[in-house]
């Protein structure tokens, strides 16, 4: 036969019992029923007053208490709440001998399980007590459930969200309110799309949501989700239906698996490959290309020359300039050469333990001039010790590339921070400027090659950028607010005074 216990997940321990009345006689009978039952496995306390009742509660808890309507000291009704309060899963079963409707009301309204009256037949008490514990066992099944729902939505790394019919925010997980910086509390009851989606793909998400509430299947949709920051993160949702409380609502659920960072890799892969199949045709268009530079150069020189000899200086002036124009465009052509060499078939990198500091260092005396030139403040930051292992040339190209980002927009002045740093695993170099910022739409892109923001930018310069700290082992980190400026973090392992092994 079946023995009802206290419903504790894994405890598989006596329910307690409580028996409060002033009869002792009586109430060590109900002890003798109820410990004496097969169908029970209890263990059972008496008292014969409300406060020593109250008492016992608070101390060990209970699962039923028997309660005498009439004690000595109070109502077996009135106690209710405080015993309630004493052991919040425990159900109280109120027992009299004078009951009347309203008595019998009040109790239930009270928060009773039961009302048995005086007198009752064991096998009624019995009954009732179990069936007071199989609730308790049910309600302590349902909480655990919840609370391991909870857990798991709590820990898992995927996004949770469920939305209502009218595809409002009803669940919102941790993981979610981390990346959208809006907490479960005040998300709820938002519209999911136009709070938190793209607003080019509202459509489609939409779209998508309908179809998974007319339909039994998942729905697979990928949009864009604006993070805390405005950025925007490429994130593929699996929704699916469920049925509301009473079959009266519609529910939906999404699933979604940032696959911001594996795009990323796909496109870059797929740049990778693009730029090896053309590294051939880029070292025959350098030769084909450099040599009428380098005639147009030897030309350009031998035309100044002449220019000189002429005896007329009011003439000389304007042609000086104009020689001049044509030497800066052929140089920046060359430059523009140099860069997609790099990017298309770069050498591989040395390995040498580097000193960060150095290279910042260098590149800013480098650049002293063209910082002067755009009346901008220079702030460095030369943490010494900071060693890296890789090639100091490579590194002094990333560093000047970001410098010429970084005055380039700044074409009314600002500051200039240039610094290093490091911690126990990794060391960085880093440049800052004070600009607009960048718009954290095209946040995930400004690293694409051919990718720029700039009238006359060839996006070259910060795509080379990630090639040679890809060829590092480092990591890129961009801290950019609008109105306030960008600081690019270039990252890698530290080192001590020899590079590792290969």
């Amino acid at each position: 036969m079946l023995r009802f216990q206290s419903g504790r997940p894994g405890a598989g321990v006596s329910s307690r019992i409580l028996i409060i009345d002033d009869n002792e006689s009586l109430a060590q009978n109900l002890r003798d029923v109820l410990e004496g039952a097969r169908e029970l496995d209890v263990e059972v306390t008496l008292a014969t007053t409300g406060q020593a009742g109250l008492k016992a509660a608070r101390r060990d808890g209970f699962d039923v208490a028997v309660v005498d309507v009439k004690l000595p000291d109070a109502s077996g009704v009135d106690l209710i709440r405080a015993l309630r309060a004493a052991s919040e899963q425990g159900e109280i079963v109120l027992v009299t001998g004078f009951a009347t409707v309203d008595t019998a009301i009040a109790a239930l309204q009270a928060g009773a399980f039961a009302f048995i009256l005086k007198s009752f037949r064991p096998e009624e008490l019995i009954s009732t007590v179990a069936q007071a514990i199989e609730k308790i066992a049910l309600k302590r099944e349902r909480e655990e459930y919840a609370r391991r729902y909870k857990a798991l939505v709590g820990a898992t790394d995927v996004l949770i969200v469920g939305l209502d019919a009218n595809e409002r925010v009803t669940l919102f997980n941790p993981r979610i309110s981390a990346l959208t910086g809006v907490t479960a509390e005040a998300a709820s009851g938002w519209p999911f799309a136009e709070s938190f989606v793209e607003d080019t793909d509202h459509k489609k998400l939409q779209h998508a949501l309908q179809t998974a509430l007319e339909g039994d299947a998942a729905v697979e949709v990928d949009v864009g989700l604006r993070d805390k920051v405005g950025a925007i993160r490429r994130v593929r949702w699996h929704f699916s239906r469920v049925r509301g409380a009473k079959n009266r609502a519609e529910l939906l659920y999404g699933i979604g698996i940032d696959i911001t960072e594996r795009r990323a890799l796909e496109r870059r892969a797929a740049d990778a490959e693009a730029m090896n199949a053309m590294a051939p045709l880029a070292l025959g268009l350098a030769h084909e290309i450099r040599n009428p530079l380098n005639a147009a150069v030897l030309e350009l020189h031998l035309l100044g020359r002449a220019i000189e000899r002429l005896p007329d200086a009011a003439a000389r002036e304007p042609m000086k300039r104009r020689v001049g124009i044509v030497e800066s465009e052929i140089k920046r052509l060359e430059r523009l050469l140099t860069d997609f060499l790099e990017l298309a078939r770069p050498r591989a990198p040395q390995r040498e333990p580097v000193d960060l500091a150095r290279v910042i260092g260098d590149v800013v005396e480098l650049e002293g001039e063209a910082i002067a030139a755009h009346r901008v403040e220079l702030s460095r930051d030369l943490t010494p010790e900071c060693l890296a292992c890789g090639d100091v040339e490579k590194l002094k190209q990333v560093a000047l590339n970001l410098v010429v980002n970084a005055l380039d927009v700044m074409p009314d002045g600002g500051t200039l921070r240039a610094g290093v740093g490091g911690d126990a695993n990794e060391v960085w170099m880093y440049i800052g400027d004070t600009g607009p910022g960048v718009d954290p739409s095209i946040l995930a892109e400004i690293f694409d090659p051919f990718f720029t923001t700039k009238a006359a930018g060839t996006g070259l310069g910060l795509a080379i950028v990630r090639k040679i700290v890809d060829q590092h082992s480092g990591r890129i980190a961009v801290d950019t607010k609008k109105g306030e400026g960008t600081t690019v973090r270039i990252l890698f392992p530290r080192i001590a005074a020899r590079c590792p092994p290969v």
